[in-house]
This record gives structure tokens, C-alpha cells and sequence, in this order.
């Protein structure tokens, strides 16, 4: 039987950053299911077919290949063998992810490649539907959540860094919009699993957090 900590939460709660540290500590695989759909919505873009062309997004679904590997302790992201790691985090992605991954098609194609994921290796896995849907029954499961005008910071920082251009108001909206479409739409809304530890990191630094999850990992395992 794999090991399984499934930690969700909002875009900019510092998700990413904590399940690649935890992966490393416990030695578990890291999985962002948040780069799957952003693989997804930038294949679409690049052949411009809109979220509303059904029938042309589930034909580009049926060739689509996406893999999570490790790169030197750096994990990248290949979409048809090409490392796309760069390109998915961009605003134009930003804009658009949300409509691609509330599509009923997209989503029946990327849970079963999650789980299959999570059947063969003991994983950390990060995303919006994780301990509700992809798996419920999960070992660990986490709801990490964080102010929106924090979370807006933190993504904006990352954006500078990455040498994205765009604006705090700008991340700030796009988190706000997102987060809207998430919580409404039909299939897998992002919610909190009722049986998920809530943990608001606003006022955390990264080590605690890191500190505090740790502690709930270790109890069971042991």
C-alpha cells in the first residue's frame, strides 16, 4: 500500500513551495496536479481552441503527454517531451487555467492519471481537489490556507522573480476571479474536505509550516 498525504488549497497559500520541501524530507514524490491543468490549458491556447470548443479540447486530450519529472533536485514539467516548466506560469495561462480545469472532459482525464500516480508510489500531492476527490481516503490530508492579499503578494514575488511581468492589482484580480470559478463551478468544487486539517499559514513563515505539517505526517506514519 502507498503512503499518501494529499494537501489542497488556494492559489498563492504557499502550496507548492511546502509539498516540495515535505517531499524531500519524507522522501515522497512530489506531485503538482496544478501543472497538469495548466499543461492542459496551455496546449489549448497554442492551438487556439477556447474552453468553450468541447469537442476540440477532447481531441487534443486523447494525444496529450504529461510528465512530472526530476531534474537535478529541480522538477520539471514536460508537455509532448517538451519542458514547458516556464510557459505554464505564465499570466496568459493565469487567465485561462480556471475555465480549462472546470471542464468535465479535462478533469475526467486528468484524475485517473492522478491516481495512478498515487497507486504506484508513496506521494505528497498538491492541488484544489485532492483529499475530496482524487483521494479521499488520502493518510494525511491538509487544507493550507492564507489571506487573499497575502496570497496575491507571495504570487506576485514569485512572478518578479520568474521575471513575469504584471502588477500586485493584477495577480491581485486574477487570484480573485480564479478562486470564484473554483469554488462555483460543478465538477470537483475546491472545498475543504471535512475530514482535512485546516492550516492558515498568513502569519507563518515557510519553516513553520514546514515544522507544523511535519509533525502531522510523522504521527502517521509511526
Amino acid at each position: 500500500m502507498s503512503f499518501i498525504v494529499a494537501i489542497d488549497g488556494p492559489a498563492g497559500s504557499g502550496k507548492g513551495t511546502i509539498t516540495k520541501l515535505l517531499g524531500e524530507k519524507f522522501n515522497l514524490i512530489n506531485i503538482d496536479t496544478g501543472a497538469m491543468y495548466r499543461c492542459v490549458a496551455l496546449a489549448c491556447l497554442e492551438n487556439n481552441i477556447s474552453y468553450t470548443q468541447l469537442d476540440k479540447i477532447e481531441q487534443l486530450l486523447e494525444n496529450i503527454d504529461i510528465k512530472l519529472e526530476k531534474n537535478q533536485d529541480k522538477q520539471i514539467i514536460l508537455l509532448n517531451g517538451e519542458d514547458v516548466s516556464a510557459k505554464i506560469r505564465t499570466t496568459e495561462v493565469d487567465e485561462v487555467v480556471a475555465k480549462f480545469s472546470a471542464l468535465k472532459i479535462v478533469r475526467n482525464k486528468m484524475t485517473p492519471l492522478q491516481r495512478k500516480m498515487g497507486e504506484e508510489n508513496n506521494i505528497i500531492m498538491e492541488g484544489r481537489d485532492i483529499g475530496t476527490v482524487v483521494f479521499p481516503n488520502a493518510d494525511v490530508k491538509i487544507f493550507l490556507d492564507c489571506s487573499l492579499e497575502e496570497r496575491a503578494k507571495r504570487r506576485y514575488k514569485q512572478n518578479i522573480e520568474k521575471g513575469i511581468s504584471c502588477s500586485y492589482d493584477e495577480v491581485l484580480e486574477s487570484i480573485k476571479e480564479r478562486h470564484l470559478l473554483e469554488t462555483k463551478r460543478e465538477i470537483a468544487p475546491f472545498i475543504k474536505a471535512e475530514d482535512a486539517i485546516y492550516i492558515d499559514s498568513t502569519n507563518m513563515t515557510i519553516n513553520e509550516v514546514v515544522n507544523k505539517l511535519s509533525d502531522i505526517i510523522k504521527e502517521k506514519i509511526h
